[in-house]
């Protein structure tokens, strides 16, 4: 209706909008019109205006740690009309009548962001603030900003940060944000331990990883970042990081690594050598690799399972020509989208018909033209007409409804088994 009855004034009325609510995020929060209600048509135009506005309020927050503090005006009716806390806190029975609130333990910013969407029905959210809105909605139950939050959090999950994001979601008691942590981590584990993010997760978050079965990681990389994330936790506790403060901090969540798993290499030239063991584990230890009768040991010594990669057959069946499948040197692709978040671990190629041979494969996976993986391995292909893996280094993510290309470059015997009978789905 106000388009119809204010024609030619609707992108007017969302300039002002914004160029009050800008004015009163630098503290010019001073409306200067003295008839400015009839400016704007709607009730969500008119609260915009006394977002972070002095005009009116009737109540000050003084958010943040100290000498972090930022006072803020705010409106007793519009903040308890967007939040049963606020609510209770004005008008309940409870209600104490303070003109001044102090809120330690939310950062300003993410308040701001708070009262923007209570006042304004927006949300403005960005990677480094998300955590601490999440925070302030759950503290102060917005619903709907908290799971704009957590969709925001899962939209931007990769390897890179999903330790720390699994810390915080067992924290907030979101469970399907706390699947999805797990889902990246067990697939890109190496990644995820590799990140700085994992050196900044708390022990128990550390005893959870360290104990997952399906971590997808060797176990060498495993302990080599539990060490990274001791020496951290030594800063933390401003303890001087050495070789027995790292096994203090690490307690009992050491004998979490499966250090018997790792290949002898692995072992004698890492964990033998760390200084983190004590003699007589490291005895055990070269013990239960060479001897017969192998000694009790702390340690897990069965390896992890892992996950085990679900193969995706697009053709129904093969076949091969007495001419040549001329493909050396040229790039064979297809475009393809999925409808549900998995992670692609490599591509399932056919080899020669005419006996083994040997094939180097250059593996790519984009999105929009952005190279998102890649690998050049070699293959070995014994005659048959199987398909042979050729992997990424690292399982690469991909998001549903989106459409991604996968290309290989093969370069080895060109009489070669192929596809056919392809399907459009699977």
């Amino acid at each position: 209706m106000a388009a119809e009855i204010f024609p030619g004034k609707k992108l007017a009325t969302a300039d002002a909008v914004q160029q009050y609510q800008q004015q009163n995020l630098n503290n010019n929060n001073t409306v200067q019109s003295c008839n400015w209600q009839g400016q704007f048509p709607t009730i969500r135009e008119r609260n915009s205006v006394m977002y972070n506005n002095e005009l009116m309020a009737d109540v000050h927050f003084v958010v943040g740690p100290p000498g972090g503090t930022q006072r803020l005006p705010g409106h007793r009716y519009v903040l308890a009309v967007g939040s049963s806390v606020f609510h209770a806190m004005f008008y309940g029975e409870l209600a104490e009548d303070q003109d001044e609130i102090r809120i330690p333990d939310v950062e300003p910013s993410s308040f701001l962001a708070m009262l923007k969407y209570i006042y304004c029905d927006e949300i403005d959210l960005c990677a480094d603030t998300v955590l601490a809105t999440l925070y302030a909605a759950k503290k102060y139950i917005v619903p709907h900003l908290a799971r704009a939050c957590v969709n925001f959090l899962e939209t931007s999950l990769s390897a890179k940060n999903a330790c720390v994001l699994l810390s915080q979601s067992c924290l907030f008691e979101e469970p399907d944000l706390t699947q999805r942590c797990w889902e990246v981590i067990d697939a890109q584990a190496e990644l995820a331990l590799k990140s700085e993010g994992f050196c900044d997760i708390d022990s128990q978050t550390l005893e959870c990883i360290l104990r997952r079965e399906t971590l997808n990681a060797k176990e060498i990389v495993v302990f080599e970042a539990a060490l990274n994330w001791a020496e951290a936790e030594c800063q933390r506790q401003e303890l001087p990081p050495t070789i027995e403060n790292k096994r203090k901090v690490l307690g009992d969540a050491i004998y979490l690594i499966r250090i018997p798993a790792m290949t002898l290499d692995d072992f004698a030239n890492g964990a033998a050598q760390s200084g983190v063991l004590t003699l007589n584990e490291t005895n055990d230890i070269f013990l239960w690799y060479t001897a017969a009768k192998k000694p009790d040991l702390q340690f897990v010594s069965q390896p992890r399972k892992g996950l085990v990669p679900q193969r995706c057959h697009r053709f129904q069946s093969c076949a091969y020509r007495s001419n040549q499948w001329r493909y050396r040197g040229r790039c064979d692709s297809i475009q393809f989208a999925v409808d549900k978040r998995v992670f692609i671990a490599g591509f399932g190629l056919y080899g020669s018909s005419c006996g083994s041979a040997e094939y180097s494969a250059k593996i790519e996976l984009k999105r929009q033209g952005v190279l998102l993986g890649q690998n050049l391995s070699k293959y070995f292909s014994d005659g048959s007409s199987s398909t042979f893996p050729v992997w990424f280094e690292y399982p690469v993510q991909i998001e549903p409804d989106t459409f991604y290309t996968a290309s290989v470059v093969l370069d080895g015997n060109e009489l070669s088994y192929f596809g056919q009978e392809g399907m459009t789905e699977r």
